[in-house]
């Protein structure tokens, strides 16, 4: 069991600091701990934690836990199991206590979920600057990653560097086709197929969810077999994430130093910053077009989910074609 001090809100009277347990990556507090921290007596936390559990909002079994911990007693170290509250409890009980600290607390957690809600984040900048071995920062930088190569917002960082060409034009056909050319190279260089290859290769109705690895609920939609991302190991997702995200680091500084670009100079910038990846660059359109990827994406989705079907879908579909049947035969 280990201890560590954490900053759990920054009061108007001063950094509060409370020892707390680390366990299974969340914070665990005593009553004692959770007295001192929101300024209120031990018997108010024992009946805002017993409201909380009576009620519902969480689950006892998986919210307390018992530590072994030495208390002073007059003059004898003494050994006793303790129980303690995890972080999903402390920010229950947090909206409950009515004294100045929490009220001090509240106001730090609207403003966080607040900067969440507007801004889709909400970081710890001295936290994240001052733990550099934390893991966090890494996972941080990954999912970072991740939101910069999705198709949306690569399209439109991609689009803003393009218009900067000299000889920009939205309606010539190198502008149509910049940012396919943009994204298999991508593709190509990362794992050695254009984005409609994969999707072509491996959108298959006899594998587990479609032989897709990044989708969102409990199996894939038709518009997620439509994305070559979604069907990448997590192996050629962290290389495709990586490329991408010094690609625009590289082109941005281009953009900011006001080179003077054509839109055939800005294909050429991709091939030489590939180049320098030591990675292999396509130099054609690939062995499979846009149509056909997706003309086979959506046969295998609807083989998928005719195997796929519950039995009162099964039921219903027999229903409306006795149904269908009957009609055409009055006709």
């Amino acid at each position: 069991m280990s201890k560590s001090n954490i900053v759990i809100y920054t009061s108007k009277d001063g950094v509060i600091k409370v020892d707390t347990t680390i366990v299974d990556d969340t914070i665990w507090m005593s009553q004692n701990e959770l007295a001192k921290l929101f300024d209120t007596t031990k018997n108010n936390i024992s009946s805002h934690m017993k409201n909380i559990f009576e009620s519902g909002e969480l689950e006892e079994s998986s919210t307390v836990k018992n530590f072994l911990t030495v208390q002073k007693e007059g003059t004898r170290n003494v050994k006793r199991m303790v129980t303690h509250y995890n972080l999903d409890a402390i920010i229950a009980v947090g909206y409950r206590i009515n004294s100045k600290r929490a009220t001090d607390f509240r106001i730090w957690a609207t403003k966080i979920l607040k900067e969440y809600m507007i801004k889709g984040f909400s970081l710890n900048d001295e936290f994240l600057k001052n733990n550099g071995e934390s893991p966090y920062f890494e996972e941080l930088l990954a999912r970072i990653r991740e939101i910069r190569s999705s198709e949306k917002v690569f399209w439109r960082k991609v689009l803003d560097i393009y218009a900067t060409s000299i000889d920009y034009n939205p309606k010539s056909e190198i502008s149509i086709n910049f940012f396919k050319t943009v994204q298999n190279k991508m593709h190509y260089a990362a794992h050695g197929n254009t984005a409609a290859e994969v999707i072509f290769t491996r959108v298959d109705a006899n594998k587990d969810n479609l032989g897709l690895t990044n989708f969102k609920g409990d199996m894939p939609t038709r518009e997620e077999t439509e994305i070559a991302k979604n069907y990448l190991t997590e192996e050629e997702l962290n290389i495709l994430n990586r490329m991408v995200s010094a690609y625009l680091d590289v082109a941005e500084i281009n953009a900011l130093d006001r080179h003077p670009m054509t839109m055939k100079d800005w294909i050429m910038e991709l091939d030489s910053f590939l180049k320098m990846t030591r990675k292999n660059i396509l130099t054609n359109a690939g062995s499979v077009s846009h149509e056909e990827a997706l003309k086979k994406a959506h046969e295998e989705y609807d083989k998928y989910m005719q195997s796929h079907l519950t039995r009162a879908e099964k039921d219903y579909l027999e229903i409306m074609n006795i149904e269908l049947m009957e009609i055409e035969k009055n006709n």
